[in-house]
């Protein structure tokens, strides 16, 4: 299923950026958590650990700020310059998480920047990149796929 280029329209994105960013980073953080938490080595994220990193969805208008630490990802509060900051737009964000583009090829085409520290940039890239994530299809949670999901744990557990 291919879909259109998407981008939130000026108003929306900057409506949003007024909105506090705590609470859109602990959720954020704990997607993280669950996304990632048992499929990252936490070795490989030890030179992350206590450094604020910033997400920022720049068509949305909204920033995650999180650090790294023992127990995984960890939501913080805005105020102090991130010492990595990683910005694109929902769409090309999307297509990262995905992997139906390269993030080298979005930072050179200039949609994906990193600001701060680069060998944090580059630390968090490789980490990603080494990992093995099944691929995502947004057809698989049309809501007939999901029910059947749905239906088919609920027989399990009545058995």
């Amino acid at each position: 299923m291919n879909l259109p280029a998407f981008r939130f329209p000026k108003p929306l994105g900057m409506a949003m950026s007024m909105l506090p960013s705590y609470p859109p980073s602990l959720l954020f953080s704990h997607g993280l958590n669950l996304a990632l938490g048992r499929i990252i080595k936490p070795e490989l994220l030890e030179p992350l650990h206590g450094k604020l990193v910033s997400i920022r969805v720049t068509d949305a208008g909204i920033s995650f700020y999180f650090t790294i630490d023992s127990s995984g990802f960890v939501a913080c509060q805005a105020g102090k310059t991130p010492d990595l900051a990683i910005s694109a737009t929902a769409y090309d964000f999307f297509l990262l998480g995905t992997r139906r583009e390269d993030p080298d090829t979005l930072f050179f085409s200039r949609r994906l920047v990193v600001e701060g520290e680069t060998e944090l940039g580059l630390i968090a890239k490789n980490t990603l990149d080494s990992i093995e994530m099944p691929k995502f299809e947004l057809s698989q949670f049309t809501p007939e796929k999901v029910l059947e999901k749905f239906a088919a744990r609920l027989l399990a557990a009545s058995r």
